[in-house]
């Protein structure tokens, strides 16, 4: 057997329906006692629920929360965190809300709790990112990784069917470039794959039967081990095209990431013949890259750049962008090789 390494990051996960109960417990847990609440528009209903938990330790809520992490908006919450002399952050939404508390937390060295309403996986992972001046910037620092998440499947039992599949392949994004990833390993492999095959399942029954409640909590599983592995192995030429086309060209995130994957998946799939039949096996087909086609449709995610408002004289500065900070990727990538991939994603092109 070869060696391998593998970063098993620290962390609490509690996972079940009702969890997001033990709020109060958890920031007790942790020793805390000034809580400020980061949340997302989507999730505003659930602030009242979630303040009457936390009760006294609330210090405050904040609820100017973004796409991309705005620098404007890091400024307004660590001056709000400030004030509140809060000593720990609970995100209550997605990906959005929890980039921002992992913002705060680099600024002023707090733990945080984490309460997912989405499928972005960003809650399992150290990297953070933010946008100034329309460009996006990630780093990668263990002070932003949540100390506890809490996975209460109840919480996105109202997510929409169509928010559920592109938030939902946003994540097995992180699932695929786990499997080819350079620091891919075999703990990694079960994990992504068991991922990959949790989401598939979970999102088509969501779609399928937006009552399914069992297929919510299944595609949060997924979402968990997804988070997991792109903690673990990193990003590849995937989320390097997404980070570009949101933060320079201001894309919808899960969108992108929806539209990118099986054009990825396409480019790469000679170069990762064992990522290839792993993920195969996860979709339940034969051919990984016919099959991830074959879900965007049943999904029914944007099946191209055009569809979520790229303009295609952006296509050459996005190829130029992304070259600027080159990635590490199982196929050797060219400027000509990158552009022709972004045309047949823009178009919508059958490969």
């Amino acid at each position: 057997m070869k060696a391998f390494t593998y970063d098993a990051l620290p962390g609490r996960v509690v996972f079940g329906a009702g969890v997001v109960s033990h709020v109060a417990e958890e920031i007790e847990r942790l020793q805390k006692s000034r809580a400020l609440l980061i949340v997302t528009g989507s999730a505003t209903r659930l602030v009242p629920k979630l303040t009457e938990q936390v009760g006294n330790r609330l210090a405050g809520v904040f609820d100017e929360v973004a796409q991309h992490v705005p620098t404007s908006l890091v400024e307004k919450g660590v001056a709000v965190a400030r004030e509140s002399t809060a000593d720990c952050i609970v995100t209550l939404g997605g990906g959005s809300a929890i980039g921002l508390g992992k913002a705060l937390a680099l600024a002023i060295d707090v733990p945080i709790i984490a309460i997912p309403t989405t499928f972005s996986g960003s809650e399992m992972t150290p990297i953070y990112g933010f946008t100034e001046a329309g460009h996006k910037r990630t780093g990668r620092d263990m002070r932003v990784l949540p100390r506890t998440v809490l996975y209460d499947p109840e919480l996105i039992y109202s997510l929409p069917p169509s928010l559920a599949a592109t938030s939902g392949m946003n994540a097995l994004a992180h699932c695929v470039e786990a499997l080819y990833g350079k620091l891919a390993s075999p703990i990694t492999n079960l994990l992504a794959e068991e991922g990959s095959r949790a989401l598939a399942q979970g999102l088509t029954g969501i779609v399928q039967n937006p009552n399914d409640h069992d297929s919510y909590g299944l595609a949060l599983y997924g979402a968990y081990l997804a988070g997991s592995v792109l903690a673990a192995v990193g990003t590849g030429l995937h989320h390097r095209i997404c980070h570009v086309f949101g933060g320079s060209f201001n894309l919808p995130h899960a969108e992108t990431h929806a539209v990118m994957l099986p054009y990825i998946i396409w480019y790469n799939h000679a170069a990762a013949p064992e990522a290839m039949a792993r993920l195969a096996r996860a979709l339940n087909v034969e051919d990984a890259v016919k099959g991830s086609f074959e879900l965007a449709a049943r999904l029914g995610t944007p099946r191209s750049l055009a569809d979520i408002g790229l303009a295609e004289d952006s296509l050459q500065e996005a190829a130029r962008l992304v070259m600027q900070s080159p990635v590490w990727n199982p196929r050797p990538v060219s400027l000509s090789d990158l552009e022709q991939l972004l045309q047949a994603a823009y178009r919508g092109l059958p490969v």
